[in-house]
């Protein structure tokens, strides 16, 4: 299976003749990331998670294409998409495309109480492998082989991030969420996460926007 990293939280996995694509926002490479995949997985409804226009015109272009989101996610997409959209919450399972899937969490982790309440935020465990928390420090309680990591956003702290990490304590983990970090915050964050998640076993490497791993 081949994990692309797109920029911020978009990621694309390929395996063979079957593809499937997290998060394609509008801070992302979303026509690239999208092209040719066959399943869709939202984790919640933030434009840098959700590129709408960019996820309608690629469904527009292949029928076959398939999309899960959170329930008011999908409500939205539905008036376009119509049944090619399915409601998901956390603790369920399915095959999208292909890759088996599993789900957890539920909510969007807080910003601040004056600012807005949490929305819903559902994250992703495929393969039995990889998981996207989207924006969630919610740690499942199940094995992860390979971990994507919200090193920098609004609602979080670096304290908070690396115990996320720690938590997992998945064998190898690349980092998501990280457009609005320039290179030295990049750097700075980078060195403060691999150092501490390698103390719990954790192997953490920056991939850049397009890079591509085989896992």
């Amino acid at each position: 299976m081949r994990l692309t990293k797109y920029t911020h939280s978009c990621i694309r996995l390929d395996d063979g003749d079957r593809a499937l694509v997290i998060d394609p926002g509008v801070f992302s490479e979303t026509q690239l990331a999208l092209d040719g995949a066959h399943a869709v997985l939202i984790t919640h409804e933030h434009a840098d998670h959700l590129d709408s226009p960019a996820l309608v015109a690629a469904a527009g272009a292949d029928p076959s294409l398939r999309v899960w989101a959170p329930a008011a996610v999908a409500e939205t997409l539905a008036a376009e998409l119509g049944d090619r959209v399915t409601a998901v919450g956390a603790g369920a399972s399915f095959e999208a495309a292909g890759f088996t899937v599993r789900t957890f969490g539920g909510l969007h982790a807080l910003i601040h109480p004056l600012i807005a309440a949490p929305v819903a935020n559902v994250g992703y465990l495929v393969e039995g492998a990889l998981y996207h928390p989207g924006d969630s420090f919610m740690v499942p309680p199940v094995p992860v082989e390979t971990l994507l990591i919200p090193i920098h956003a609004p609602w979080s702290k670096i304290s908070e991030v690396i115990d996320f990490a720690a938590s997992v304590r998945a064998p190898r983990a690349f980092q998501i969420h990280d457009a609005l970090l320039n290179d030295a915050g990049s750097g700075l964050v980078d060195r403060l996460v691999g150092t501490v998640a390698a103390t719990y076993g954790t192997t953490y490497t920056r991939l850049a926007a397009t890079q591509s791993v085989d896992l």
